[in-house]
């Protein structure tokens, strides 16, 4: 319980209890979680949907974006800004990217990546949800699919440097995520489609590639930008598909 309560106060805003006796080798044991966590997300996003639709779809979109970023607090459109500034400005040089990547300002780069995130989420969330023939299920299946890929990356790709993600390298098993794609892939084939589901994998697979051809390996700013980008490939996908 104790992984569960400290996976939603790294990837939320969600209040929870205040543990006792805090330590640091604990945020293992919460990466098994973040599924759980993303599932809650699109449990609230669905909520708050049905709510705008009684309005209508642009509106539904926008509370839906809305909660979205609040719920995470900014924490991954953050780091996918951190990266777009690092990449913006690196030139291939690993050592800039890390500082970049560790400077707290917000450049051009950072800036385009955050609008560009946040108008794609509008877009295609208020597109889904005018379409009759799209189930809502993808709406609450994209946030743990995504939080999913966290783990994903994590295991499969070396650390770029010290810092927060490297506090979640982790020490679980391949199964761990392994179990839970099965899940994610069972309920979206049942409750969306084959193509969805193959899509919600292709995404995941294509930002680690990513990763791995341009950077070499993983931060906490890549696993965030991962979610954010894996999250509107989804959401595109499912649009399209």
């Amino acid at each position: 319980m104790r992984g569960l309560i400290l996976a939603f106060q790294f990837l939320t805003r969600i209040p929870t209890v205040e543990l006792q006796d805090f330590k640091k080798e604990e945020l293992a044991s919460a990466a098994v979680w973040f599924p759980v966590v993303g599932l809650t997300i699109g449990l609230l996003l669905l909520l708050i949907a049905e709510l705008g639709l009684s309005v209508s779809p642009l509106l539904a979109g926008l509370l839906v974006m809305l909660l979205w970023l609040g719920i995470s607090g900014g924490l991954h459109l953050d780091g996918a800004a951190d990266l777009a500034d690092a990449l913006g400005a690196a030139h291939r040089d690993p050592q800039r990217l890390l500082a970049v990547m560790k400077d707290p300002h917000t450049g051009a780069f950072g800036v385009m990546a955050i609008v560009a995130i946040l108008v794609t989420k509008l877009v295609a969330v208020s597109s889904l949800l005018a379409s009759p023939s799209i189930t809502l299920w993808t709406l609450l299946l994209i946030p743990a699919w995504a939080r999913l890929g966290a783990i994903y990356w994590s295991q499969t790709l070396d650390p770029l440097g010290p810092g927060r993600a490297e506090d979640f390298v982790w020490q679980l098993t391949k199964n761990s995520y392994r179990l839970w794609g099965m899940m994610l892939f069972v309920c979206s084939l049942f409750f969306v489609s084959l193509l969805f589901a193959l899509s919600a994998i292709l995404s995941l697979c294509l930002w680690r590639l990513y990763l791995q051809w341009r950077l070499g390996g993983m931060s906490g700013d890549c696993l965030g930008a991962g979610i954010e980008y894996s999250e509107c490939a989804m959401l595109l996908a499912a649009l399209l598909i």
